[in-house]
């Protein structure tokens, strides 16, 4: 779980260079995090211990088999 949520990090990382946009928006919010995870559970967790970037090129390969609430995140964060 816990490489997941970084992976929500990382998926969240904002464009902008402000550090304050960075630290508002380092991580994903609740909501975020809740619409993928049963996703990463169902569909990634094979590869969970492989890392962020990993799970979310398994997140990215199911980009059909994935719900819509974590297709938006996806979308959402320019993935």
């Amino acid at each position: 779980m816990r490489k997941f949520l970084l992976a929500l990090a990382l998926l969240s990382i904002p464009l902008a260079s402000s550090a304050v946009a960075q630290q508002q928006q380092g991580r994903g919010t609740p909501d975020e995090q809740k619409a993928c995870t049963r996703d990463v559970q169902r569909h990634c967790r094979s590869v969970i211990d492989q890392g962020d970037f990993t799970i979310l090129a398994c997140l990215q390969q199911n980009r059909s088999k994935i719900s819509a609430a974590c297709d938006q995140v996806l979308k959402t964060h320019g993935q």
